[in-house]
């Protein structure tokens, strides 16, 4: 993929670095190679392209943002995906963290992401196709739904990462995933902060801490 002009990519590059050097990834993770490949300053709007490797969520349309770089990475992190895996995204928005996924699970995964706005949907959709992500070589699917009920037409899934929060974990979500997959999702009231939880089919759960989301809209919301 192509890594924009050369402020961009420096940028990238350190931005990538203080993730690595604060914990949250590491050098020889699939996530480290992948923060370094997508140019996150495509999918901001274009008025704040500057401030695209500032480690801090970003408005998009209407209410809908681009998460910290710094909660993407740890999220990305909790899913434990690797090549040629099979993954859910639910509130894609602008697509970066479809592209991100998609550098993570290679060729031979397949990466589905749910958008509820029709705009962010087939902007989406354009923005990938454009950067390569939709051709034959990265397999990416972006439907315009109802994210909490899921897409059973491509489960079982291997992970499930929910980019807004929901008050309560959706049950067809949990219904989707294969047998050891995992669930990332932001749970609580929208007054402030949720918690990232991480759900196994198997019951088991834990914590990645608060942070701040936009409400999940829909049925599940």
């Amino acid at each position: 993929m192509s890594g924009g002009p050369a402020n961009f990519e420096s940028e990238r590059r350190l931005l990538v670095k203080r993730l690595s050097e604060s914990g949250v990834i590491k050098e020889s993770d699939p996530v480290f190679n992948a923060l370094l490949k997508v140019p996150r300053e495509e999918f901001v709007l274009s008025w704040m392209k500057q401030l695209a490797y500032q480690d801090t969520a970003l408005p998009l349309t209407g209410s809908a943002t681009i998460s910290q770089p710094t909660t993407i990475a740890i999220m990305l992190e909790a899913l434990e995906l690797g090549k040629g895996k099979k993954v859910l995204e639910v509130g894609s928005g602008s697509g970066y963290v479809l592209a991100l996924l998609s550098e993570i699970v290679g060729k031979s995964g397949r990466v589905t992401g749910i958008e509820i706005s029709p705009e962010l949907s087939e902007r989406s959709k354009a923005l990938l196709a454009r950067l390569g992500f939709l051709d034959k070589t990265h397999v990416v699917e972006v439907v315009n739904s109802d994210g909490g009920a899921g897409f059973s037409r491509n489960a079982p899934y291997d992970a499930i990462l929910v980019s807004a929060a929901a008050r309560k974990v959706p049950e067809a979500l949990l219904k989707q995933l294969k047998k050891n997959g995992r669930l990332v999702v932001p749970v609580g009231s929208f007054s402030w902060f949720q918690e990232m939880l991480v759900f196994r089919k198997d019951g088991k759960c834990k914590s990645l801490g608060r942070f701040a989301f936009v409400p999940l809209v829909g049925k599940e919301g």
